[in-house]
């Protein structure tokens, strides 16, 4: 299976003409009854082999982290002297080991194969080690650190933890980057974007203690900010026909937490028992995280808030004496929405689109097949 990215590429190496690609475009479309568009495909597997690549990945990746703790042990003499700095200088070994055989695999699989799971994977592994591996070092001298500079309070020492994960985000987030220009691969900027959230959010929580309150807010106003950056991506790339479109989908799946959690949860929806007018709440904002997913043409925020809508619609239920078919109902009329709302996304988009005024339809992805030739 060739995504939207392959052919664009293929176009521009030559392989084929963009008459060519038009026309094969043009005949997905019309076989499927949907504007490719619509689709929202990417990329995941090329093929069962990105399987055996992204297990055996997995096996090497762990087995390195394992090594280089050991080796990391054993230089800090860990047997005789297990503290804090010599277990955090270790588990650091064993998260730089991790990120540089990511890198490696990466030169190979990804920038020569173009194979997307174990692209993934890699890409998860080489910030994952980044994270841990600067994390614990800065971790393991937190005592010196507040021994040289007095911090002795609970407040300061709260506030250094918060400035080891400031620093230690700041510079994963750098190290995605370098990974994103070596090797481009569309989660990257997501991950980037998730570990400056964390970053963000980490330092208010360090320096405000107060600001705990407004986490969920926080987070909100976070979602959001992703949010608009994915748009950013996908303005780009309307027709959804390159490499930015993949981004964008990935940013999308980043944001829809963000913004659906934190949205239910300052509602209280799983505090106890949920009321019939909660329930409809629920279910309005469930509407209207629809209409926003059809006017963008992700689906991203409806699968985000899914578990929040059927609790409120198994509460409804369930208050209306149908206790012991309540999961069953929910099930069905939840499925039943979806799958209709799947089958006439096309139809339903350009009404919803239509009411958002010229400017706006011009700027969101085409409801309709753009042939070109």
């Amino acid at each position: 299976m060739y995504s939207e990215s392959d052919l664009a590429g293929a176009v521009e190496a030559g392989a084929i003409t963009p008459e060519a690609a038009a026309a094969l475009r043009n005949h997905v479309a019309a076989s499927r009854s949907t504007p490719t568009v619509d689709e929202e495909s990417f990329r995941l597997l090329s093929g069962f082999n990105d399987i055996f690549v992204g297990i055996a990945s997995i096996l090497i990746l762990v087995a390195v982290g394992w090594i280089g703790f050991y080796i990391g042990a054993k230089i800090m003499d860990l047997d005789a002297n297990e503290g804090p700095r010599q277990v955090g200088v270790a588990a650091a070994f064993g998260g730089f080991a991790v990120s540089i055989t990511s890198w490696l695999l990466a030169e190979y699989f990804t920038r020569q194969r173009r194979m997307a799971l174990p692209s993934i994977l890699l890409l998860l592994g080489f910030a994952g080690g980044i994270f841990v591996g600067f994390g614990a070092i800065w971790g393991a001298n937190a005592p010196w650190l507040s021994e040289q500079f007095g911090l002795t309070t609970e407040l300061q020492q709260r506030q250094l933890a918060g400035a080891i994960g400031i620093v230690t985000g700041i510079v994963t987030a750098g190290a995605t980057w370098l990974h994103w220009r070596r090797f481009m691969v569309p989660i990257t900027i997501a991950v980037g974007a998730l570990a400056l959230v964390a970053v963000a959010v980490g330092a208010i929580t360090a320096f405000v203690p107060a600001s705990q309150d407004s986490l969920n807010l926080m987070l909100l106003i976070a979602g959001v900010l992703v949010f608009t950056f994915a748009m950013r991506w996908d303005i780009s790339d309307r027709e959804r026909r390159t490499r930015r479109s993949d981004v964008a989908f990935w940013l999308h799946l980043a944001a829809a937490p963000l913004i659906a959690h934190p949205v239910f949860h300052m509602l209280g929806v799983f505090d106890g028992d949920i009321a019939a007018p909660m329930a409809g709440v629920v279910l309005a904002l469930y509407v209207v995280f629809a209409a926003v997913a059809l006017a963008v043409d992700r689906r991203a925020l409806l699968v985000s808030s899914l578990v929040y809508v059927l609790w409120a619609m198994y509460a409804l239920f369930e208050q209306s004496g149908a206790v012991e078919l309540a999961a069953a109902l929910t099930a069905l009329v939840i499925g039943s929405a979806l799958l209709t709302l799947s089958a006439f996304w096309q139809p339903m988009r350009r009404q919803v689109v239509g009411l958002l005024g010229k400017d706006l339809e011009g700027r969101l992805p085409p409801t309709q097949q753009l042939a070109i030739a």
